[in-house]
């Protein structure tokens, strides 16, 4: 049983294929055709590494030969994000892929974010190509806030007092590699939020907490991201980004799904949990 996932160099992907590979499952890592990051799909545990153009399809058909398994992670904020998918789903489909899991996003369907109703667009996509197809529809992750909380400055372009209930990336990677490993989840839709509902201002306390030292939190005007954070970004990329970070000043992230526990077998990972591991 060989599992193939796509986006493997990213966060999501190398988590997606630790998880796999912890399973026992040779995961093949499909990155760009110019990507340098093969080393980093090794070290997260890749049995072997397929160079493919999802925008094209060069070099898909290689990458499905021995495959039984799939996740198809899209290139963030791509505006070929939909194609990619029946792309994708279609090779699979042909290849007599046994699994698929595709992931999503929490609310894609929500119409102030373009590059969530991509992602509602592609589920549809994939599931008329490849019916058992499983969705995974994550939450914005708690591991985004690590690095600033070590660091002892959490600033973001949005509201500190929007709500979230973010999720720690390791249960969702463990949920795709039940999802992909166990029977019982064809065609199911899974969305996966974090035990808590905090603002950015309370998951700074609570870093405060655990980490025993001052994490300071502050709210910087989108502007400041444009031309910062944002500037290296293709525009179209960037400007969808400034919709989400409206959006979350407007109403924040959250879910009310238990499904993250149901798959889990166990209680969801917290926020202050995921910054004790680090410790």
């Amino acid at each position: 049983m060989r599992a193939l996932v796509t986006g493997a160099s990213g966060k999501t992907g190398r988590a997606v294929t630790a998880a796999l590979a912890g399973r026992g499952v040779p995961v093949r890592a499909v990155i760009r055709p110019e990507s340098d990051h093969e080393g980093v799909c090794r070290e997260a545990g890749a049995a072997d590494v397929a160079r493919v153009d999802l925008g094209s399809g060069a070099g898909l058909h290689a990458a499905f030969e021995g495959v039984d398994l799939v996740y198809h992670l899209a290139p963030n904020v791509d505006d070929r994000e939909v194609e990619m998918a029946v792309r994708i789903a279609r090779a699979a489909e042909t290849a007599g892929v046994r699994r698929f899991g595709f992931h999503s996003v929490l609310h894609p369907a929500e119409a102030t974010m373009p590059h969530h109703v991509r992602k509602h667009l592609a589920e549809k996509e994939v599931r008329d190509l490849f019916p058992g197809a499983v969705v995974i529809r994550p939450a914005a992750y708690q591991d985004n806030l690590v690095p600033a909380a070590l660091a002892g400055k959490i600033a973001v372009p949005y509201s500190l007092d929007a709500p979230f209930t973010n999720v720690a990336l390791a249960d969702v990677a463990e949920v795709a590699a039940v999802v992909l490993t166990e029977e019982g989840h064809d065609s199911a839709t899974y969305e996966l939020v974090g035990p808590q509902t905090l603002t950015v201002r309370e998951m700074a306390e609570i870093a405060t907490e655990v980490l025993r030292r001052v994490v300071t939190v502050r709210q910087t005007p989108i502007e400041d991201w444009v031309s910062g954070p944002g500037a290296g970004l293709p525009a179209r990329a960037r400007e969808q980004l400034v919709a989400m970070f409206r959006s979350y000043a407007r109403e924040g992230l959250t879910g009310r799904s238990h499904d993250l526990a149901r798959v889990l077998g166990r209680e969801p990972t917290t926020w202050a949990q995921t910054l004790t591991r680090l410790l």
